[in-house]
This record gives structure tokens, C-alpha cells and sequence, in this order.
């Protein structure tokens, strides 16, 4: 695949090295994704030069090395490749590359030995080895009082190492370029054996989302206690806690283990109210909101697809935390006498939906079939593990909770949300956030759950997907984020809920519509439903994961 690093970053599995262009200056940098998308990541702005003069470069990319050749000389070049987790290794070859430091005040660089360089990135808290194997490296870093002035390197034919460490630096043996390149191209090749069948028209949509999944995974490091999928590499370098459920069922099948890990991302950093973080980095974890529970839907999920997860010691992990999690709900999120809330949009996941324009706490139809779900999943799990009482016991709680779902969200228009310490009823029912019940499309009414598709279809269908807004309220927006574009983890949870329970034509069209949005828009954070084009973040892995499981499922069947 030609990489656009404009779009997806250049990066490996393991790694927190990446490597980008700006879409607008052009300029390119190394950056470091330790610490999340708060952490300033841009290390170095890279630049060719020849006989000290900047010149124009053209950059060639393929999942596992990155070139950058002088305009009209492609002889006159420098590689870049990420052999090992934390090595990123240079070779120039007729050109000289110079990294300008993108520093702050206490970020220090000295001569640690004969062309070798420390630099300590002082908010990162992280540190760098920067080594000549062979070649000329000059550096140009005056220093002032308690650090560097201005950091500027140049390299020039040979082959350099660029190297992380947080504490205590450990020299080690380097590989040659050409072995290390070899060692990344047969890691991607064995990681895109296993990634789906091929695929006349979606090839391009599948090598990218293979790619991005693949690229996207961090080492352990810090608060992270295994392998982790960051939602992406360009901006949005976190870990957030319904995200990371949609990698972890398309990895099931196939990396058990991974996909486990991704889970338990959170079951290790649950707080004791019983709430898993908003979202976690290497650094930070937040529980400034908190996201729907969707962890036993996809569990059921992972379990049918993989007997991994039906061992009982991780089946009681998922079953115990879960039930924490309800604790949750029921005892600092209810009201007596109603539902379950969301106190912010980030809450729910859809940050700006129209739901939440009239204000907070809102109870939402969304929430309360989540939860629903969620009990209804435990009841299963306690019965696969000899819990019969507590069994029967979330059975009752989800019809309880259903019944009070009818009677306080549903009316003959549909579901609405309520909001403020009074309740009142919200007259905003423009958002497809309420027609989620169709999650829970095994307890509705047929009549209910009719009324919900033909909505749907009348409404929030356009020519890819399901819109998030309906297209005629006054509340789209072109670009909206979740006041109109389509999603990936919306549209799998729509398109898994029309065709279990009965309405399998239309689910195959929507997500019919979704795998071809992929050939106009990519693997972006969300889409324009009405020309496809990739919007916010351009490189997601919660997109690739659902179009991935999405694409197999439709190439099995055909």
C-alpha cells in the first residue's frame, strides 16, 4: 500500500514513534505519542538539504519504510524504518536530513559520547539516545542557563538511531538497516495473514484498515500493563473506553490474547465507585466522563466467535467488574423513581447530540437499553457459572428497568430523552442516538420495534449509512461531529441489531453502504453521509475495526 502520512501516520505495532506530514504546511515531523493527546508529541521537524541548502522533497511510503528523495533525484535520498519498539533508524544517502528540535523551556540535549546525544524531553518525562552507527552527524545546540537555546541536528550518509528510554539507558547491539528492515516487513506480513479474505473492491479499504489497526498498538509502558490500541496515531492518541470494545471483537477471532488485553485496559484502572475510566494513556487516566456500558455485548460477542473466552477465570473477571459497573449506575447515576443518566454528552459518547441541547442530567433511551443488555448478558454469564440466584436476580432488574424504559422514554411518536432535576421531557428528537433501542430488539414490541425501523429508513438513511442527525432538523451540520456524520461504531451497532432480529435485508444494505463509504472517505473518525468524504481524524482504528468485521462477514457470505 502507498502510505499517504498526511492521513495515516508511519508508524509499527508496539511502537510510540510515528511519523506525519501536515496537511496544510506541509512540514513534516517525528513525533512521540507517550503521555496522550494532551502530551505535545512532535519531536523533530525533518527537512532534506543538500550543500547546506534546503531543498524540495517527494515522500514514498509502504506500511514499513519511509522514503524521502529529492525532487527529480531519487538517488539522493534518506529512509526512515521502526525495527525494534523503540528504535527509529535513519539512512541518508546523498543528502544531509536535519531534525530541528520542537522543544520547551527545561528540554535538554548534550554530547553523551563520541556522536551520541541525550535529549531529555522534560513534559514528556521521557528521553532519547540519538547515535551515529555510521555517517557525519553535527549538532547545533547552544545552550542557555538551564537548557538549550535551539536544537538543530544534521545527518549525513550513514545510518542513525533515534532511541527511547524513560529511566536508565541500556546500550545494546543495533541490526544492520537492511536486516532491520527485513525483521518489520515480515512482522506486517504475518500480522495481514491473519487479517480477512481478499477482496476485489475493498482490497484498498482492507490493506488501509489493516494497517492502521496494526500501527496504532503501543508497547507496555507505564500505566499500561500490556499491548494497547490507541484510537489513532495522528491525534486522538488515547485509549477511550467504548473504543477500545470495537477493537477488541475484531481482534478476537484471531488474537485472542490482544483483544482480552484491550479489556482489561479497564477492569485494571476501575475505580472503586465501580466506574471504568473515560479513557487511559501510558501516562493519565481519566474518569472525567463516563462511557456507556457496552463490555458484556461485546463479550457475548467474543465468546461466540472464540472459546478463549469462555475460559471461567476471564469469563468471572468480565462478570464481576461488570457488576460493579451497575452498581455504579444504580447508586450514583439514578434518581429514585427513574432512570439511569448521563450528566454530559461526552457521557453518552456523542459529545454535541442534539439529545443534550436542552441541558443536564438527561435520561436517554440509549443509556437505559445499554444497561438492560448488560443485565441481561449477566444473567447469562451467572448461569454459565453456576450464580442460578444472582442469575435470576439480573433478569429481574432488566425487566424492571425495561418497564420503566416504556413507561418514562417511549410514546406513540417514539423514544425521547428527559432532562434537569425536574425530568422534563425533551422536545428534541431529531438525534439518532434515540433509536438505539434497537439494541434491546429482542424485548420490543414488533409494532415498536416496526415503528423504529421505518424511522430509520425515512429519516437517517442516506446514501452511506445511517446520518447521526436527521437531514431535515435545524440541528445538522455539515462536519458536525455527532450532529449528522456517519459512524463506524454506530453503524456496526445497527447493522448487528437489524439483522438478528429480523430485518437482515435491510442491516446488509446499511452495511453494504458503510463498506463502500470506506473506497470515498478512508478509515476517518466519521464521515459527511452525503458525499463520503473522511472528516476530524483521519486514521482511526475504531473504523478499521468495524469495517474489517464488517467486511468479512459480508465476503463469508459471499
Amino acid at each position: 500500500m502507498k502510505l499517504d502520512i498526511k492521513e495515516i501516520p508511519f508508524s509499527r505495532f508496539g511502537s510510540y514513534f510515528c511519523v506525519s506530514q501536515e496537511k496544510e504546511s506541509k512540514e513534516t515531523y517525528i513525533r512521540d505519542v507517550h503521555g496522550g493527546d494532551d502530551a505535545p508529541s512532535k519531536l523533530f521537524k525533518l527537512d532534506l538539504l543538500e550543500d547546506g541548502v534546503e531543498k524540495e522533497f517527494i515522500i514514498t511510503a509502504t506500511e514499513t519504510a519511509l522514503r524521502f528523495h529529492l525532487a527529480g533525484n531519487t538517488e539522493k535520498y534518506a529512509e526512515i524504518i521502526l525495527p525494534e519498539e523503540d528504535e527509529l533508524h535513519i539512512q541518508t544517502s546523498g543528502v544531509e536530513v536535519r531534525l530541528q528540535a520542537t522543544k520547551v523551556k527545561y528540554d535538554t540535549l548534550y554530547e553523551y559520547d563520541e556522536g551520541v546525544y541525550e535529549y531529555h524531553l522534560y513534559p514528556k518525562e521521557l528521553k532519547l539516545m540519538i547515535s551515529r552507527l555510521s555517517g557525519e552527524i553535527s549538532v547545533e545546540a547552544p545552550w542557555n542557563v538551564i537548557g538549550n537555546d535551539f536544537i538543530d541536528i544534521r545527518m549525513k550518509n550513514g545510518h542513525f538511531v533515534i532511541e527511547s528510554y524513560r529511566t536508565v539507558y541500556k546500550p545494546k547491539p543495533y541490526a544492520s538497516f537492511q536486516a532491520g528492515k527485513e525483521k518489520v516487513e515480515k512482522l506486517y506480513r504475518e500480522w495481514t495473514a491473519n487479517v480477512t479474505k481478499k477482496s476485489e473492491i475493498y482490497q484498498d479499504s482492507i490493506a488501509r484498515a489493516a494497517y492502521i489497526t496494526w500501527s496504532s498498538v503501543v508497547h507496555p509502558h507505564g500505566l499500561l500493563n500490556d499491548y494497547a490500541m490507541y484510537m489513532s496515531k495522528l491525534w486522538m492518541y488515547n485509549i477511550w473506553s467504548w473504543d477500545n470494545c470495537f477493537n477488541a471483537l475484531h481482534l478476537g477471532a484471531t488474537y485472542p490474547e490482544l483483544a482480552y488485553s484491550q479489556l482489561k485496559i479497564f477492569l485494571n484502572t476501575q475505580d472503586e465507585s465501580g466506574a471504568y475510566p473515560d479513557f487511559v494513556n501510558d501516562k493519565f487516566v481519566s474518569y472525567n466522563c463516563i462511557k456507556p456500558p457496552i463490555f458484556t455485548y461485546v463479550y457475548e460477542k467474543l465468546m461466540d466467535r472464540n472459546d478463549y473466552f469462555k475460559d471461567e477465570n476471564r469469563l468471572r473477571e468480565i462478570y464481576e467488574s461488570t457488576k460493579k459497573v451497575m452498581h455504579y449506575y444504580d447508586r450514583y447515576r439514578t434518581y429514585e423513581g427513574r432512570l439511569p443518566h448521563y450528566k454530559h454528552g461526552n457521557d453518552s459518547g456523542w459529545d454535541n447530540a442534539s439529545l443534550f441541547h436542552q441541558g443536564m442530567p438527561v435520561e436517554a433511551p440509549d443509556l437505559a437499553s445499554f444497561l438492560i443488555r448488560s443485565y441481561d448478558s449477566l444473567s447469562r454469564f451467572a448461569g454459565m457459572l453456576g450464580e442460578e440466584a444472582e442469575a435470576k436476580q439480573f433478569t429481574k432488574k432488566a425487566d424492571f428497568l425495561f418497564e420503566l424504559l416504556m413507561e418514562r422514554l417511549y410514546d406513540e411518536k417514539g423514544f425521547f430523552g428527559r432532562v434537569g432535576k425536574d425530568a422534563e421531557k425533551i422536545n428534541i428528537r431529531s438525534s439518532l442516538i434515540l433509536r438505539l433501542p434497537v439494541i434491546i430488539g429482542y424485548r420490543l414490541d414488533k409494532e415498536v420495534m416496526n415503528q423504529l425501523v421505518e424511522d430509520l429508513l425515512e429519516n437517517f438513511e442516506t446514501p452511506y449509512g445511517l446520518a447521526t442527525e436527521m437531514m431535515a432538523s435545524p440541528f445538522y451540520q455539515e462536519n458536525g461531529y455527532w450532529l449528522g456524520p456517519v459512524w463506524a461504531p454506530v453503524t456496526y451497532l445497527f447493522v448487528d441489531s437489524l439483522t438478528n432480529f429480523g430485518y437482515s435485508e435491510i442491516g446488509k444494505r446499511i452495511r453494504d453502504k458503510f463498506l463502500n463509504l470506506t473506497l470515498v472517505g478512508g478509515m476517518a473518525e466519521n464521515f459527511d453521509p452525503i458525499s463520503g468524504k473522511g472528516l476530524v481524524d483521519t486514521s482511526f482504528t475504531w473504523t478499521s475495526s468495524v469495517f474489517l468485521e464488517l467486511v468479512e462477514k459480508k465476503l463469508m457470505e459471499d
